[in-house]
């Protein structure tokens, strides 16, 4: 399994587009892709669950992704995170 942390900078938060940008990358990889904040965990591959978190500007993420191809997807992942979050 890995995972990392991620502050979110973008102003608005997790918002609709780029959640279904983030589930729309994470259905690139067959690992399970989990987000958790305030001990609250979603799949990332839901787009409803992802906006359900209510992710704000300045809170921190924590992204788990177990499988097949772990390694490729938190390469993926970690960078959708810093290039557009």
């Amino acid at each position: 399994m890995k995972a990392f942390e991620y502050t979110i900078k973008d102003e608005l938060g997790i918002h609709a587009r780029p959640a279904g940008m983030l589930v729309k990358e994470c259905k690139k990889y067959q690992s399970n892709i989990t987000i958790s904040k305030d001990g609250k965990t979603v799949e990332a591959t839901k787009l409803m669950a992802v906006m359900g978190m209510a992710v704000k500007c300045r809170q921190t993420v924590k992204i788990q992704i177990d499988g097949p191809d772990e390694e490729t997807a938190y390469q993926g992942i970690k960078a959708f995170f810093e290039g557009n979050l």
